[in-house]
């Protein structure tokens, strides 16, 4: 069975900083793509990190550019993403997705909290 686990949420001030690590099992995350979304109350769910398979190819929302670094390990099979300066809007449930292109096949997290206050 197929299970994503997001870990490493918690409170953090803001200007700090935080790293949210995905982990699976019954699944090598190596071979496919991984996305990081958040979802935040009251708003819709928003992508936020995208890495390919291969890892050669990242990107990142508008609103996290130059701030969230997506990231694989595949040794331990695990994608991360690097949070640095986080802001309050940052505050949300942020969940890792694989996905099988060409197919239906999509597996989520069940997602991890961040808040960002002081």
């Amino acid at each position: 069975q197929v299970q994503l686990v997001e870990s490493g949420g918690g409170l953090v001030r803001p200007g700090g900083s935080l790293r949210l690590s995905c982990a699976a099992s019954g699944l090598t995350l190596s071979m496919y793509p991984i996305n990081w979304y958040r979802q935040a109350p009251g708003k819709e769910r928003e992508l936020v990190a995208h890495i390919s398979s291969t890892g050669r190819v990242t990107n990142t929302a508008e609103s996290v550019k130059g701030r969230f670094t997506i990231s694989r390990d595949n040794a331990k099979n695990t994608v991360s993403l690097q949070m640095n300066t986080v802001i309050p809007d940052d505050t949300a449930v942020y969940y890792c997705n694989a996905y099988q292109i060409g197919t239906r096949n999509v597996w989520w997290g069940q997602g991890t909290q961040v808040t960002v206050s002081s």
